[in-house]
């Protein structure tokens, strides 16, 4: 693992007037690109060939400077690392990017000043990991199931990573549970080294929702934690396949049953749940301080299914910024009631780096 002494020496030979806000092509970029350029930073984007055009096609969110890759693991190469350095780039983690390049090559070859906490990505990639920093906050969770030969009713099967719900099916009972997934394997849906670290979860009823945190070491508003402030920028929903199966009726054909996350849907929560969502954050960014000092940085969600009679369960994290928060590029219900001004979550970053350079602490925030 690169430690946070060797990319603090690299923080130091920065040239605090010239930092550049960096990030893979992919996720919430452009949102990313839009906030920073808000915040008055130069942006460079990672792309492969042909997302270049995507990217272009936007004004106001491309990025300034466009390094070609590839395949975005090229990432890692000592050649792009230097360009990046000799940038001043300050890089911001998203879904694809831990995917893409992956948590565990993040933290020991990636040696480029990283906004947050890199072992809250690691907490978040392992299912077990990040169970116990839950459970550990006071969150409920589904049930977990140890083995396929536990299942005893409808069960929700996920595997490791920010794969967005690629591949994630439900089942009945093992002989399903086996049969789905050797023809999830055959499709290439699901690759075989994945299978090993499945989870199998209880399937759960209720109402989806997403709340994008923030927890900011520099900024008094939100409610107050140990050490900092949590605050609530948005709430999303996630649009899958699988919401659309009514469409079939009465024979609902098997495309139907997928559970790839296709695009988001913005959410206001009933106010009188709101005071339990914002303990929720409060206390995940707590317990991450015991667990992994010094705990999350910046953006983060909480995966959550209300019903009515049961309350929130929380059955899964997001240690960083979500595709949920897209939905808010000029800043969502939550935010207007913190900032005067449009606040996407990709400019809450930015602005968080802004301040950490204004006060002299950015290396408390990157890692």
């Amino acid at each position: 693992m690169i430690s946070k002494a060797e990319l603090d020496d690299v923080l130091s030979r920065y040239n605090p007037e010239d930092i550049s806000i960096c990030t893979i092509c992919s996720h919430t970029a452009l949102q990313i690109f839009h906030g920073a350029r808000q915040e008055g930073f130069k942006t460079i984007g990672i792309s492969v060939k042909d997302r270049i055009q995507l990217y272009n096609s936007f004004p106001l969110a491309k990025p300034d400077k466009i390094i070609t890759v590839d395949r975005y693991r090229e990432i890692l190469e000592p050649r792009l690392q230097d360009i990046l350095r000799d940038n001043n780039a300050i890089l911001i983690p998203h879904g694809s990017f831990i995917e893409y390049i992956g948590p565990d090559k993040i933290s020991d070859e990636l040696a480029v000043p990283m906004f947050g906490n890199r072992q809250s990505l690691a907490w978040e990639s392992d299912r077990d990991r990040q169970r116990r920093w839950i459970e550990s906050a006071g969150l409920t969770m589904p049930r977990k199931y140890k083995d396929p030969s536990e299942i005893d009713g409808k069960v929700f099967v996920k595997f490791p990573g920010a794969k967005g719900g690629k591949g994630f099916f439900t089942v009945n009972s093992e002989k399903d549970f086996y049969n789905e997934m050797k023809q999830r394997v055959k499709r290439g849906v699901i690759q075989k080294e994945d299978v090993p670290r499945i989870g199998i979860q209880e399937f759960l009823l209720g109402v989806r929702y997403y709340p994008h945190y923030f927890y900011t070491i520099f900024e008094d508003s939100g409610a107050a934690t140990s050490q900092g402030r949590v605050q609530i920028l948005g709430i999303d929903r996630r649009i899958e396949p699988i919401d659309e199966a009514y469409r079939g009726l009465p024979d609902v054909p098997p495309e139907f049953f997928d559970y790839t996350v296709t695009g988001n849907q913005p959410v206001v929560l009933r106010e009188s749940l709101l005071p339990e969502v914002l303990g929720f954050g409060v206390n995940v960014v707590d317990t991450s301080t015991r667990l992994f000092p010094p705990g999350m940085i910046g953006a983060f969600c909480l995966e959550t299914i209300y019903h009515p009679s049961r309350g929130f369960v929380v059955f899964e994290i997001s240690a960083r910024i979500v595709a949920g928060t897209n939905v808010y590029a000029e800043g969502s219900q939550y935010s207007q009631f913190t900032y005067s001004e449009p606040m996407s979550m990709g400019r809450r970053i930015a602005r968080e780096i802004k301040l950490g350079l204004a006060k002299d602490q950015l290396s408390k925030i990157v890692y």
